[in-house]
């Protein structure tokens, strides 16, 4: 079964790409899928740091609120 995936290019520098192949060919994977792992494990990091902020008043209100 042929599954067809929507793709676009995005330029990046020569660096950049062969750090991209290395990463791929490391991982056995392709360089696409190298990339959305990427994008996955930033968007995991940015998560995680909004994790270790401080709770802002309401969230802190919010929390503390009386439930009966």
């Amino acid at each position: 079964m042929l599954i067809c995936m929507h793709s676009t290019s995005v330029r990046i520098d020569s660096a950049t790409h062969e750090e991209l192949k290395r990463l791929a060919a490391e991982l056995h994977t392709t360089v696409g899928n190298t990339v959305t792992l990427a994008v996955r494990a930033l968007r995991q990091d940015r998560v995680g740091a909004q994790l270790t902020e401080p709770l802002r008043d309401d969230e802190t209100g919010w929390l503390d609120a009386d439930l009966g």
